[in-house]
């Protein structure tokens, strides 16, 4: 056991991880109340205070809530659990699609393997996860079904592979800068036409990772 954590904490650290991964999101008060058996907030709150002091969690939404919890790698570590991250839904590899932000959401752990990246590990709190639906990127190593995991940026250089989003919804593709001032969306695949950026055109972030290569 850790020496910044005892093992009743550990058991509410657990029981936030479970709550996250199976729900979607950190329990309340009276959840963890119910699972401990324990009829005090202020006893839920010591432990949410020991484990934020010792580096395993941080609150983002106040001392007195518990829905803003977050899991920081020393929790994970301690658990001896992957880090979650958070698939935001669906985004196509073809034409655009319905953004994905209308669709499903739910949270799936790392692989060990993509910890390992520096990349990732750089990106931190930054990520989330898509899954792309079709073939215009298959040249890029990117499959129908393939999980990516996607880095929120404000800073996209040509040649990056982007989720882009527009009125018509998001599509996965690769940013291409020319010279002559030409931008657009380039499939990786001679199946499929380039898509220009318009004033509409927004971009989400750009793939880190191919999660789906990665577990291989």
């Amino acid at each position: 056991m850790n020496k910044n954590i005892t093992q009743k904490q550990k058991v509410v650290l657990e029981l936030i991880y479970n709550s996250i991964k199976d729900c979607g999101f950190p329990p309340s008060l009276v959840d963890l109340k119910e699972k401990l058996g324990v009829s005090s907030n202020q006893a839920i709150l010591n432990f949410l205070d020991s484990l934020e002091k010792g580096g395993c969690i941080k609150r983002s939404e106040g001392k007195r809530q518990a829905r803003g919890i977050k899991i920081l790698p020393l929790g994970y570590k301690i658990m001896e659990k992957e880090p979650l991250i958070q698939m935001v839904g669906i985004s196509q590899a073809g034409s655009f699609i319905q953004s994905f932000a209308e669709s499903f959401e739910k949270w799936v752990s790392l692989p060990s393997v993509a910890v390992l990246n520096e990349d990732i590990r750089q990106a931190e709190d930054n990520v989330f996860i898509i899954q792309v639906n079709g073939d215009s990127m298959i040249n890029a190593g990117i499959n129908d079904g393939d999980v990516l995991l996607i880095k929120k940026t404000e800073q996209f250089r040509s040649g990056d592979i982007v989720v882009a989003r527009s009125d018509d919804g998001t599509t996965v593709k690769r940013f291409v800068a020319e010279s002559d001032g030409r931008a657009y969306l380039k499939p990786e695949n001679p199946n499929y036409k380039i898509i220009p950026i318009f004033e509409d055109t927004y971009f989400d972030g750009k793939v880190i990772a191919n999660l789906s290569v990665l577990n291989k």
